[in-house]
């Protein structure tokens, strides 16, 4: 079976390399191609960038869509997939607790899969899960993201899903500082108030996106680093959740459950 794969986004960065991905992998064909920028460029010889998502699915009758948009309207993107019964992969960060709650729901109504994911690296995925193994065995950690001047939420969703996974296995990595005073408010970071975890957001160019959580104890510390050097590292993770979610209606939050 051909998967019929439409790209949301796909004239940003990530939505380039969806593109390219799809058309590179043997099981996929790129249905069509949606960004309100670059309209009518041609993608492929036969395919150009479309303005209007309802538009363009109707016609195109997509399998699974890839969304890579912004944060202001992945929620509303979704709703819109879930109406017209399309299964989506969504690498869109910025989403809130209770959105996420709302899609679960909304995917069970509509026996709609839909596969959300922080990072589409299998690296960062490691990376978050050898923190969550490491944080049993520390009482202090703060989380430290790196990502280019042009990521519009902070912080990040992989910093966010790894503060998550840490904090199931220890409940304060603030144990025995003393009280703090900031002379300049925010100087360290935002606070994760489930587990007292500080996350710090670094937005610069030169950056893709980096994330390093640093551990510490009695007489030692640990760094757990992952670096994306570029974009094409997520594609085979993208693929992946095209594979699931063509297969299946529920609703998944993070790449780690299927691999």
């Amino acid at each position: 079976m051909t998967i019929k794969v439409a790209v949301v986004g796909a004239m940003g960065k990530m939505g380039q390399e969806v593109v390219k991905a799809v058309l590179a992998d043997a099981s996929c064909e790129l249905a069509c191609a949606v960004d309100k920028f670059g309209v009518g460029t041609l993608v492929t010889e036969n395919i150009s960038v479309q303005d209007d998502i309802k538009t363009a699915f109707s016609v195109a009758k997509p399998d699974v869509v890839v969304d890579f948009t912004q944060p202001s309207v992945i929620y509303e993107n979704i709703k819109l997939y879930m109406q017209l019964k399309v299964k989506s992969v969504i690498g869109t960060t910025g989403l809130t607790s209770e959105q996420l709650n709302d899609i679960e729901k909304m995917s069970i109504e509509n026996n709609t899969g839909c596969f959300i994911a922080p990072n589409f690296s299998t690296g960062a995925i490691l990376m978050m899960k050898f923190a969550q193994e490491a944080a049993k065995y520390f009482s202090n950690a703060e989380i430290l993201e790196f990502h280019h001047n042009q990521k519009k939420d902070a912080p990040s969703g992989t910093a966010i899903k790894t503060a998550e996974l840490m904090s199931e296995v220890n409940s304060n990595f603030k144990l025995n500082n003393c009280d703090e005073t900031e002379t300049i408010e925010g100087s360290r970071g935002g606070c994760f108030e489930k587990s007292n975890l500080q996350i710090h957001a670094i937005r610069m160019p030169g950056f893709v996106a980096s994330q390093e959580v640093v551990f510490g104890s009695s007489g030692q510390t640990l760094k757990i680093r992952h670096d994306s050097i570029n974009r094409e590292c997520y594609m085979g993770g993208v693929l992946m959740a095209v594979n699931y979610v063509v297969k299946n209606n529920n609703f998944m939050y993070g790449l780690e459950n299927i691999l």
